[in-house]
Protein backbone atom coordinates (compact mmCIF):
# COMPACT_ATOMS: atom_id res chain seq x y z
CA UNK A 1 0.00 0.00 0.00
CA UNK A 2 1.54 3.10 -1.41
CA UNK A 3 0.43 6.64 -1.42
CA UNK A 4 2.16 9.18 -3.99
CA UNK A 5 1.75 12.98 -2.90
CA UNK A 6 -1.82 13.15 -4.85
CA UNK A 7 -3.20 10.40 -3.09
CA UNK A 8 -1.99 11.79 0.03
CA UNK A 9 -3.67 15.02 -0.87
CA UNK A 10 -6.94 13.45 -1.35
CA UNK A 11 -6.68 11.38 1.88
CA UNK A 12 -6.15 14.77 3.57
CA UNK A 13 -9.37 16.56 1.86
CA UNK A 14 -11.66 13.74 2.55
CA UNK A 15 -10.29 13.80 6.10
CA UNK A 16 -11.11 17.52 6.82
CA UNK A 17 -14.46 16.89 4.98
CA UNK A 18 -15.96 13.44 3.10
CA UNK A 19 -18.83 15.21 1.69
CA UNK A 20 -17.23 16.75 -0.79
CA UNK A 21 -18.12 15.77 -4.42
CA UNK A 22 -15.97 14.21 -6.81
CA UNK A 23 -15.87 17.65 -8.83
CA UNK A 24 -14.73 19.51 -5.91
CA UNK A 25 -12.69 17.16 -4.59
CA UNK A 26 -10.67 16.78 -7.96
CA UNK A 27 -10.15 20.86 -8.10
CA UNK A 28 -8.91 20.53 -4.57
CA UNK A 29 -6.41 18.06 -5.80
CA UNK A 30 -5.67 19.28 -9.19
CA UNK A 31 -7.02 15.96 -11.00
CA UNK A 32 -9.65 15.51 -13.58
CA UNK A 33 -12.75 13.54 -12.42
CA UNK A 34 -12.19 10.38 -14.47
CA UNK A 35 -8.14 10.05 -12.92
CA UNK A 36 -9.54 11.29 -9.59
CA UNK A 37 -12.61 8.64 -9.50
CA UNK A 38 -9.74 6.11 -10.36
CA UNK A 39 -7.84 7.08 -7.40
CA UNK A 40 -10.24 6.64 -5.05
CA UNK A 41 -10.98 3.56 -6.32
CA UNK A 42 -7.59 2.13 -5.62
CA UNK A 43 -7.43 3.73 -2.41
CA UNK A 44 -10.70 1.86 -1.36
CA UNK A 45 -9.37 -1.44 -2.86
CA UNK A 46 -5.60 -1.37 -1.11
CA UNK A 47 -7.61 -0.29 2.00
CA UNK A 48 -6.12 3.28 2.73
CA UNK A 49 -9.93 4.58 3.11
CA UNK A 50 -11.95 2.85 4.90
CA UNK A 51 -15.68 4.12 4.63
CA UNK A 52 -17.10 7.66 5.47
CA UNK A 53 -19.31 8.57 7.92
CA UNK A 54 -20.63 11.84 9.40
CA UNK A 55 -19.32 12.91 12.99
CA UNK A 56 -22.20 13.60 15.58
CA UNK A 57 -21.88 16.19 18.19
CA UNK A 58 -22.28 13.77 20.86
CA UNK A 59 -22.71 16.66 23.78
CA UNK A 60 -25.32 18.35 22.32
CA UNK A 61 -26.82 14.22 22.80
CA UNK A 62 -26.60 14.07 26.45
CA UNK A 63 -23.02 11.95 26.02
CA UNK A 64 -21.05 14.25 27.91
CA UNK A 65 -18.92 12.71 29.57
CA UNK A 66 -15.51 10.92 28.37
CA UNK A 67 -13.94 9.05 30.39
CA UNK A 68 -10.06 6.98 29.49
CA UNK A 69 -10.38 3.59 31.94
CA UNK A 70 -7.38 2.03 32.01
CA UNK A 71 -7.56 -2.35 33.00
CA UNK A 72 -4.46 -4.50 34.76
CA UNK A 73 -5.31 -8.26 34.00
CA UNK A 74 -3.52 -11.27 35.62
CA UNK A 75 -4.46 -13.40 32.63
CA UNK A 76 -2.51 -12.55 29.57
CA UNK A 77 -3.47 -15.75 27.57
CA UNK A 78 -4.80 -15.18 23.66
CA UNK A 79 -7.59 -16.85 24.87
CA UNK A 80 -8.30 -14.70 27.66
CA UNK A 81 -7.90 -11.78 25.28
CA UNK A 82 -10.21 -12.95 22.89
CA UNK A 83 -13.02 -12.96 25.85
CA UNK A 84 -12.14 -9.89 27.07
CA UNK A 85 -12.31 -8.00 24.21
CA UNK A 86 -16.04 -9.89 23.32
CA UNK A 87 -17.17 -9.05 26.36
CA UNK A 88 -15.98 -5.27 26.09
CA UNK A 89 -18.07 -5.01 22.51
CA UNK A 90 -21.07 -5.60 24.07
CA UNK A 91 -20.44 -2.63 25.79
CA UNK A 92 -21.33 0.44 23.43
CA UNK A 93 -20.04 2.75 25.33
CA UNK A 94 -17.01 1.59 24.85
CA UNK A 95 -15.76 3.37 21.75
CA UNK A 96 -12.56 2.56 21.48
CA UNK A 97 -10.11 -0.22 23.25
CA UNK A 98 -6.34 -0.60 22.91
CA UNK A 99 -4.24 -3.06 24.39
CA UNK A 100 -1.53 -0.87 25.67
CA UNK A 101 2.14 -1.73 27.03
CA UNK A 102 3.24 -0.58 30.13
CA UNK A 103 1.93 -0.65 33.51
CA UNK A 104 -1.52 -1.55 32.10
CA UNK A 105 -2.35 -3.67 29.85
CA UNK A 106 -5.75 -2.53 28.10
CA UNK A 107 -7.11 0.96 27.38
CA UNK A 108 -10.77 1.77 26.81
CA UNK A 109 -12.12 5.01 25.76
CA UNK A 110 -15.77 5.41 27.05
CA UNK A 111 -17.99 8.07 25.97
CA UNK A 112 -21.76 8.24 28.38
CA UNK A 113 -24.12 10.43 29.60
CA UNK A 114 -22.59 11.78 32.76
CA UNK A 115 -21.77 9.74 36.05
CA UNK A 116 -24.49 7.83 36.39
CA UNK A 117 -23.91 6.09 32.68
CA UNK A 118 -20.49 5.84 33.83
CA UNK A 119 -21.00 4.06 37.03
CA UNK A 120 -23.86 1.87 35.20
CA UNK A 121 -20.80 1.25 32.55
CA UNK A 122 -18.37 0.12 35.33
CA UNK A 123 -20.47 -2.13 36.72
CA UNK A 124 -21.19 -3.80 33.04
CA UNK A 125 -17.29 -4.04 32.51
CA UNK A 126 -16.29 -5.40 36.17
CA UNK A 127 -18.66 -7.88 35.82
CA UNK A 128 -18.16 -11.21 33.76
CA UNK A 129 -14.22 -10.40 32.74
CA UNK A 130 -11.57 -11.51 35.71
CA UNK A 131 -9.30 -8.04 36.29
CA UNK A 132 -7.03 -6.96 38.41
CA UNK A 133 -7.13 -3.28 38.64
CA UNK A 134 -10.03 -0.57 36.60
CA UNK A 135 -9.28 2.90 37.06
CA UNK A 136 -10.48 5.96 34.94
CA UNK A 137 -9.13 9.18 34.00
CA UNK A 138 -11.82 11.75 33.57
CA UNK A 139 -11.73 14.02 30.64
CA UNK A 140 -12.61 17.46 31.31
CA UNK A 141 -12.17 18.90 27.75
CA UNK A 142 -11.12 17.54 24.58
CA UNK A 143 -8.91 20.31 22.96
CA UNK A 144 -7.55 18.15 19.76
CA UNK A 145 -9.57 15.59 18.18
CA UNK A 146 -9.94 13.40 15.43
CA UNK A 147 -6.59 15.17 13.90
CA UNK A 148 -4.71 13.64 11.14
CA UNK A 149 -0.73 13.53 11.20
CA UNK A 150 0.66 15.41 8.53
CA UNK A 151 0.74 13.25 5.72
CA UNK A 152 2.01 15.84 3.14
CA UNK A 153 5.62 15.78 5.11
CA UNK A 154 6.30 12.28 3.49
CA UNK A 155 8.65 11.74 0.81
Amino acid sequence: MSADRIDRKILCALHGDASLSQRELADRVGLSQNALWRRLKRLEADGLILGSQARINLPAMGYDLTVFVMVQTRNHSMEWAEVFRDHVSRIPEVVEMHRIGGEWDYMLKIITRGMAGYDSVYRRLTTGAELERVTGYFSMETMLDNRLPNLLDIG
